[in-house]
């Protein structure tokens, strides 16, 4: 492992007390998760009143629903390729400003065809995100600190939600939908400027010491500062594809993906349609899953670093809260068998705290990942993982049309969920760092 360092005229002098400037990159990632989430999700919030205006019925708006998810899984291998092309402030600087312009444009969606495109824009645009946070938190921070920090950041995709949602229902039903849409995307536009001034890499930082950069090294983190950027090539994805490891963790993170996309699409719907509750009951109900996810990602960041520090073993520390929490999120099928508001809102906050957990997959995937490709192998697994974005509200679309119930649709949640269980239980195998020699 080369340790990085610059000259102490230019960086904070090395002391016995470590700097902290790993966590305020932390802090960036989160916000920007956070925003990359209200982003896409603000559309199932206006769903029912755009569906009115636009004249769009169940199975089509699965097909919108989707259509965010065609380019954003598309769009992964390729933007893996530019990460490891031109690392991590440009690629996000430039995905936060056009996902936000696309999100803006939505507004002014005249019809099905407009509305589909910037869908379609917004896809592209995202797709860099996810690998870029795996990447960043793999060069800023130790393995011993890298499941908390995945859970941090990705917190924010519900924090976001939970908090924001309510203001959002007041814009739709002060204004209307066409006002969610323009100030959520003019507050990425924003954050977009903050993250180019303030985000560098460890080597560029003057808020790191050397006994931050020490500590991160010493556990697996950085790379050198004049290491090699590689080219993409077709025999470096067929590679990786032959490790065990990218199978089972894409796998399971599609399950618990399937389980995410139905709250981020179809949730509101299914509360005001199914459930038959007033707005203002679903504004308030809307938010509680929310919640349970966030703590549930907290809590699967927490114990997976405790359980790493206490046993050493990626394997246990890894794996256990990502297979309990998909099997808490297969539970959402018996919200079914129950008549009472409070009770499916409570099956359904348990479910969403189990696919909270399931976050932890991105710290796999920043645990066994090719120091030289961990932006193409990134890409990868959110393809994989995102292609439940495009089967989820398809089906759900389908199946709430052919029987104008979602009895069918949380069955299909819940099924898939214990299949990404039983992936990480017998497909996974052990988790390491794959050495590999890469080709280009």
């Amino acid at each position: 492992m080369t340790i990085i360092s610059t000259p102490a005229a230019v960086r904070a002098p090395p002391t016995a007390t470590r700097s902290r400037a790993r966590f305020r990159i932390l802090a960036l990632i989160s916000v920007g998760t956070m925003i990359n989430y209200l982003d896409r999700t603000v559309l199932g919030i206006a769903a029912p009143a755009l569906r009115a205006d636009l004249g769009i019925d169940a199975a089509v708006m699965g097909l919108v629903f989707s259509a965010f998810a065609w380019t954003y899984a598309a769009s992964q291998i390729p933007g893996g390729v530019f990460l490891d092309r031109f690392g991590s402030k440009i690629t996000y600087f430039l995905s936060i400003t056009f996902w936000s312009l696309f999100t803006l444009l939505q507004a002014f969606s005249a019809g099905l065809y407009s509305l589909l495109f910037f869908r379609l824009g917004l896809g592209v645009a995202e797709a860099p995100c996810f690998p870029a946070n795996s990447r960043i938190v793999g060069t800023w921070f130790p393995q011993a600190e890298r499941a908390t920090a995945t859970g941090t950041y990705t917190v924010g995709e519900y924090i976001g939600l939970a908090f924001f949602s309510p203001v959002l229902f007041w814009l739709m039903a002060t204004y209307n939908w066409h006002a969610m849409f323009i100030v959520v995307g003019v507050a990425g536009l924003v954050f977009a400027a903050v993250w180019w001034m303030g985000f560098r890499e460890p080597h560029e930082s003057l808020s790191v010491n050397q006994a931050e950069l020490d500590y991160i090294a010493a556990g697996g983190g950085l790379a050198p500062k004049d290491a090699a950027r590689v080219p993409f090539a077709w025999a470096n994805v067929r590679r990786l594809l032959g490790y065990r490891q990218i199978w089972g963790a894409s796998i399971g993170q599609f399950a618990g993906n399937a389980t995410l996309v139905f709250f981020l699409t179809w949730f509101p719907t299914y509360l005001a349609t199914e459930r038959h509750m007033g707005w203002v009951k679903v504004g308030f109900f809307a938010v509680l899953p929310f919640i349970a996810a966030a703590i549930g990602v907290m809590a699967g960041g927490w114990v997976s670093d405790r359980l790493f520090r206490k046993t050493g073993s990626a394997n246990i520390a890894r794996k256990s809260p990502i297979i309990f929490g998909l099997l808490l999120a297969s539970c959402i099928v018996t919200a079914n068998y129950v008549d009472s508001d409070s009770a499916v809102i409570a099956i359904l906050s348990l479910a969403f705290f189990g696919q909270g957990m399931v976050g932890l997959g991105w710290t796999v995937i920043s645990d066994i990942a090719p120091k030289p490709l961990m932006g193409l192998t990134g890409g990868l697994f959110n393809f994989a993982s995102n292609l439940a974005g495009i089967v989820t509200p398809l089906v759900i679309g389908f199946i709430v049309s052919a029987t104008g119930s979602f009895v069918g649709a949380l069955a299909f949640v819940g099924g898939v969920a214990t299949v990404g269980a039983l992936s990480y239980v017998f497909l996974l195998g052990d988790i390491h760092r794959i050495e590999l020699d890469t080709v280009g």
